[in-house]
């Protein structure tokens, strides 16, 4: 009785510090959402999206700043979380948008070429590596998986940014389970996201590399908290997986072949 007492008064103390993270973040993410307009501005900030209407990319940057929030209870996935940010801005404002995808960035170096992407996924690694080694107590295996876990989703998350509030969805299922017990951290992933909600739904703005790199960052360094080695490495073999999946198949299609799938991308999305 007394170890059951015990851990419901820890999973109560996580869920309000998970509340406190969400609060902060989401009123940090709307306090920079309505700043930034009006300071980054021009073509640099705007994309065109699958409706061909164009949107702005100051989502991104605010998102990251919400993410950094996260920093207040885990420093280490906090600090990947606005590196990952800042590797995918400058992706984002200095990338080259002529390669797509993990297969042309390695064709790109097979032809001798170095693109801002596979910098950026070099530099994603180095970011999951630190994050996962700042983590844990002992440097190993499950240190070198969880390298790739932050990585991965950091990249996972940035392939679902194709449609309205897709990506910020993705996110939300991926904390959800760890907002339960898991503090102030997995909060501000979720408050992140849903504050951001809003204005990517009516398509308006993205999140960009900036924000969804971001975004996975935070998510995956946050579940090398609550992963051992055996953990680390199933997460990473998911990721591997859905990762070379998105090469021959579009997520898009099977989404939207699937019912669930279909009313769970499109609930809130503006038909506009």
């Amino acid at each position: 009785m007394g170890r059951r007492t015990l851990l419901a008064g820890a999973a109560a103390g996580g869920s309000v510090g998970a509340a406190a993270g969400a609060a902060v973040a989401g009123a940090c993410v709307r306090l920079w959402s309505s700043v930034l307009p009006r300071v980054l501005q021009g073509p640099g900030w705007q994309r065109t999206n699958h409706a061909g209407r164009t949107v702005s990319l100051v989502e991104g940057p605010a998102v990251v700043a919400g993410c950094g929030v996260a920093a207040a209870g885990s420093p280490a996935a906090g600090l990947a979380a606005l590196a990952a940010g800042g590797l995918g801005l400058w992706d984002d404002l200095a990338g080259d948008t002529s390669t797509k995808g993990l297969r042309g960035h390695l064709r790109a170096l097979t032809r001798g070429e170095v693109t801002t992407g596979a910098l950026k996924v070099i530099g994603l690694g180095v970011v999951g590596l630190v994050s996962a080694a700042a983590t844990d107590r002992r440097v190993g295996l499950g240190t070198l998986a969880g390298a790739g876990v932050v990585a991965g989703t950091a990249n996972l998350v940035n392939l679902f940014d194709l449609r309205p509030g897709r990506a910020l969805k993705v996110t939300m299922l991926l904390g959800l389970p760890m907002a339960y017990g898991g503090g102030f951290g997995a909060g501000a992933l979720l408050g992140t996201a849903v504050a951001a909600l809003p204005e990517d739904l009516r398509g308006e703005r993205m999140l960009g590399d900036t924000g969804a790199n971001a975004l996975g960052a935070l998510a995956g360094a946050l579940a090398l908290e609550q992963l051992g080695t055996r953990g680390r490495v199933g997460a990473l073999a998911a990721l591997a997986a859905l990762t070379l999946a998105s090469e021959r198949v579009s997520f898009t299609d099977v989404i939207a072949g699937h019912a669930p799938l279909r009313a769970l991308d499109e609930w809130g999305r503006s038909a506009a």
